[in-house]
């Protein structure tokens, strides 16, 4: 069960960090990565970031790339939230597939 704490945190991440994918791939024209939600730990030490990324069959290679750079994307986002936090957590990116399974489950339902 997460805290008012976390789930504040979390909201605040989750904008920051789609304000810079929103940066960023505009520099990739045909890419989208949007950031489904943030959970941070109970001792604000990890935030696990799910990303929805578009097209689905670039999704591994934009992750790697995501997680290869993610001590810049870590620092630009300690200096968008310095003042609304003390110490950054420590960023995971994880792919969201949860739409990919619901329209599975849905196709299933279909026939």
């Amino acid at each position: 069960m997460e805290t008012t704490r976390q789930n504040k945190i979390g909201r605040l991440l989750q904008k920051e960090l789609s304000e810079i994918f929103l940066v960023e791939t505009r520099k990739m024209p045909g890419v989208m990565v949007s950031v489904s939600v943030v959970r941070v730990t109970s001792d604000l030490s990890i935030a696990r970031a799910y990303l929805s990324i578009f097209p689905t069959e670039k999704s591994a290679d934009i992750l790697k790339n995501i997680q290869d750079t993610a001590k810049s994307i870590r620092h630009e986002l300690a200096q968008r939230v310095r003042f609304q936090l003390r110490k950054m957590p420590e960023l995971h990116f994880y792919i969201d597939d949860s739409l990919d399974y619901a329209e599975k489950i849905e196709d299933l339902l279909k026939k």
